[in-house]
């Protein structure tokens, strides 16, 4: 399905087309969109792991930056993006659809270790949002988001590579993932909340499951795993 809206209703970025929705894309997002910086990082690492035929999941579906990236760039059999922010699936959906992929998919939900429910705080800077509430804030807005088990999501989808950027969530999630059957990872680490022993637990869990650091995809926190390289 493409989206048959006027090209000034769109922000082009890296020759994938945004719609240019002022309550989802604001101040620091806007403008990176338009410089084509926006996850530069992120991308590059996507650009240098995925390949032609792989099947992605990515937990944190963000404005489907990533997901469109992926699913336009490299000709994957599919993208299925987990995100916990029920607000942006419409926006994703749309971001899908204005570059005509028939590949991507978006689900509003996290993965867990069981299946169940978890509150999910939305906030007005809409990227900031998340499980977690900040000490002397005004009550955010909070929703009940399904938690899907998620080794049963990685056994029907039985995917080749993870992408995951989770604000600190990766900490308890990324050792409870059944990573054994992966060919790659790209993961936004988050040093300043999880700290070191954080750190060295997300590396833990993809070295016993066979994954190597892999250098020319990681730069800064954003860390690359391959299997072989």
């Amino acid at each position: 399905m493409t989206d048959t809206s006027t090209e000034a209703n769109f922000i082009h970025s890296r020759g994938m087309k945004f719609p240019d929705d002022p309550t989802i894309l604001r101040g620091r997002v806007r403008k990176l969109l338009r410089q084509n910086s926006y996850e530069t990082k992120e991308s590059e690492a996507a650009l240098r792991v995925v390949r032609e035929g792989d099947r992605v999941i990515e937990l944190g579906g963000g404005v489907g930056y990533m997901s469109t990236l992926v699913a336009s760039k490299r000709q994957v059999a599919s993208v299925h993006s987990f995100e916990a922010n029920p607000n942006l699936i419409p926006y994703i959906c749309r971001v899908h659809a204005a570059n005509g992929l028939s590949n991507a998919h978006v689900t509003n939900a996290i993965l867990g270790p069981a299946p169940g429910k978890v509150d999910f705080h939305v906030r007005a800077q809409i990227l900031s949002s998340s499980m977690t509430r900040f000490e002397g804030e005004d009550p955010p807005e909070t929703h009940q988001i399904d938690v899907l088990d998620a080794a049963g999501v990685f056994a029907e989808l039985n995917p080749t590579v993870l992408i995951c950027d989770i604000e600190g969530a990766e900490v308890d999630l990324i050792p409870t993932l059944p990573l054994a059957n992966l060919r790659a990872a790209i993961i936004e680490l988050h040093p300043q909340w999880i700290g070191p022993e954080g750190v060295n637990k997300v590396f833990a869990a993809f070295m016993n499951a066979g994954l190597a650091y892999y250098h020319r995809g990681s730069h800064n926190k954003v860390v690359a795993f391959r299997r072989e390289w």
